[in-house]
């Protein structure tokens, strides 16, 4: 999906969505990524400074990946991310983290719900997501944004294999 960065701002009532800057490292450090709470049930480690933070995201920026920095406007400053973790043109794999401190507030089902409704408008045909079965929380974020669960799928994480759920969203049909 090739979509030019300015038109990657997602905005709902509590949230921007925008393409990360390298100037967002350290927050993306301090908020979420040093946390190994929130990394987890993820892919990738708890970074261990922020250097490999904006190691990180110089490789995003760089290669414009689709990677929005969840912002509540009344932080100012990224709070988690959210993106297309596997891109298959017009079937992706989303995925999310958010810092602690905002957990339980609903910003990650505002999020999503905004970010698939960008994804169906720029030619995305279906949306899937999963979660690790320790983390049944992440399966109601999908829940609460409309996604229904369509199997369970051992994968192979850092950890070893895993027991996943995956949850899947079609585009709306269009008259």
């Amino acid at each position: 999906m090739n979509v030019a960065i300015s038109e990657r701002r997602i905005e709902t009532e509590r949230l921007i969505l925008r393409p990360f800057a390298p100037e967002d490292a350290q927050a993306m450090y301090d908020n979420w990524a040093s946390d190994s709470e929130v990394t987890k049930f993820l892919t990738w480690s708890a970074h261990q400074s922020v250097a490999e933070t904006r190691a990180v995201l110089a490789d995003w920026v760089g290669a414009q990946a689709l990677e929005w920095a969840i912002v509540p406007k009344d932080m100012g400053v990224p709070a988690g991310s959210i993106g297309v973790v596997r891109d298959g043109g017009d079937e992706v794999e989303v995925g999310y983290c958010l810092s602690r401190a905002c957990w339980g507030k609903g910003y990650v089902p505002e999020a999503l719900r905004a970010l698939l409704g960008w994804l169906f408008a720029h030619g995305v045909r279906r949306a899937f997501a999963k979660h690790d079965a320790d983390n049944p929380n992440s399966g109601r974020v999908m829940q609460k944004a409309g996604m229904r669960f369509l199997e369970a799928r051992v994968v192979e994480t850092r950890h070893g294999p895993r027991d996943f759920a995956v949850y899947v969203i079609d585009a709306p049909v269009r008259e």
